[in-house]
């Protein structure tokens, strides 16, 4: 599937970091054609590599694969669902860039669990064996089963679901007809399954195997006991009534565009200079916010805001080449220690930008508390030129595209429209 050429129009409006229905479902569209490639593509790796790759392996991929089809003949919507799951995307950047042999198939193993998770969210009726490497069978989106045996038993039939991984029990899960299609809900022993952030159809995965880079000493998942004792549906709930106290479309926009939050550990002050908390969004996971427990409701606010604009500028420049690859220049910007290239300047910029224009209309507000609308105006006057700078380091670099220019100087005049209200609250 190739989505239809991004407008002028559509361009002009995601520069403005303002939310857009219209906007959110043709990223949406270009990031499901994307995850159809890469799924094509570790297709004809496995059949190319027929010399590197054990028969055993290949022939369990295609049947997989198959079953992936089955689900989809089924239930479009629903596979679509699972197939575009974020980190679904961290596991195929790993499966099409591991090295032959048992690297690969160690990472085509998971592909089990993510069609058995198609299948069993579109309703099918099946009986399958799946390996799970490390002993734990993970199902992306619903949760994961301690398998001693290294192996599962999954039969689905009807509503139900059962799942052993070695012991006399396992875990039984019903598949729900109400409510949010697709999804399931139970137990058992060896379950855990994963939990949906209040009034919204997000999970807070602290679970799957590619939630967070490999051997990224910066960005350490967070456990799931640590998780367990953590306020996140209480600060969830407060940033998103900051959020929509302030500027009701994005709360809409977050719920679109994002489907999951990845809890980092805390991590050591001396390895990490940024701001607190700690958040990221993985170039091959969008619509993933990874981070770290904020301290309160407006940073966790802030945060959303932030990563959504991470994930809406991966999925534009997937679309539309906003800058051209293999550009080696450096430079500075003010909210990062480091010199970044051309491509993390503009991330940055227009992560900022959004929230400069969040934080322009909190502190105007009427209806927010206090402290949001004196946090809003501190942050404000404190990003505002930081946002300008990068923007005029942006437009005198030549590593831009035509489209690159032009969304950049979009982001400019939208960024000069925020500086003239800000008569109102200083």
């Amino acid at each position: 599937m190739t989505p239809a050429p991004l407008s002028s129009a559509l361009l002009t409006q995601l520069a403005r970091t303002r939310p857009g229905s219209a906007c959110t479902a043709a990223l949406r569209a270009g990031l499901h054609a994307r995850r159809l490639l890469l799924l094509k593509s570790l297709l004809t790796r496995v059949d190319r590599q027929r010399t590197g790759t054990d028969p055993f392996t290949r022939e369990r991929f295609h049947r997989h694969w198959a079953l992936l089809e089955h689900a989809e003949r089924r239930d479009p919507a629903v596979v679509r669902d699972a197939v575009d799951y974020p980190l679904t995307g961290a596991w195929l950047a790993g499966a099409l860039t591991a090295p032959e042999g048992p690297s690969l198939d160690r990472h085509l193993a998971y592909f089990g669990g993510v069609a058995a998770t198609a299948a069993v969210r579109a309703g099918c009726d099946l009986r399958l064996t799946l390996d799970a490497p490390g002993g734990v069978l993970s199902l992306p989106g619903l949760g994961a089963l301690r398998c001693p045996a290294h192996r599962a038993e999954l039969h689905a039939r009807g509503r139900t679901v059962r799942i052993t991984g070695g012991g006399r029990t396992g875990a039984l899960l019903l598949r729900r007809t109400t409510g949010r299609p697709g999804r399931s809900a139970g137990g058992g022993p060896g379950w855990s399954g994963l939990r949906t952030l209040p009034g919204t159809g997000i999970v807070l995965d602290d679970l799957d195997p590619y939630r967070v880079p490999p051997g990224a000493a910066t960005m350490p998942a967070a456990d799931r006991a640590t998780v367990a004792r953590e306020p996140w549906p209480r600060l969830w709930r407060k940033a998103l009534a900051l959020i929509g106290g302030t500027d009701p479309g994005r709360v809409s926009e977050i719920l679109a565009v994002q489907r999951v939050v990845v809890p980092l550990a805390p991590v050591d002050p001396a390895a990490y200079d940024g701001p607190r908390p700690m958040s990221a969004t993985l170039r091959a996971a969008p619509g993933g916010v990874l981070t770290s427990l904020p301290a309160g409701a407006d940073e966790l606010a802030e945060v959303l805001v932030h990563e959504t604009h991470h994930t809406k500028l991966a999925a534009l420049h997937e679309r539309v080449p906003l800058y051209r690859p293999g550009g080696g220049e450096l430079h500075r910007v003010a909210w990062r220690p480091d010199p970044r290239p051309v491509a993390g300047v503009l991330q940055g910029a227009y992560a900022h930008l959004a929230l400069t224009d969040l934080w322009r209309r909190a502190a105007t507000a009427a209806d927010v508390p206090a402290p949001w609308r004196r946090r809003a105006a501190e942050q404000f006057g404190r990003h505002r030129g930081q946002v300008a700078q990068a923007l005029s380091v942006l437009l005198e670099s030549d590593e831009l595209t035509i489209a690159g220019r032009e969304f950049t100087g979009g982001m400019r005049e939208h960024h000069a429209s925020l500086g003239a209200a800000r008569q109102g609250f200083e």
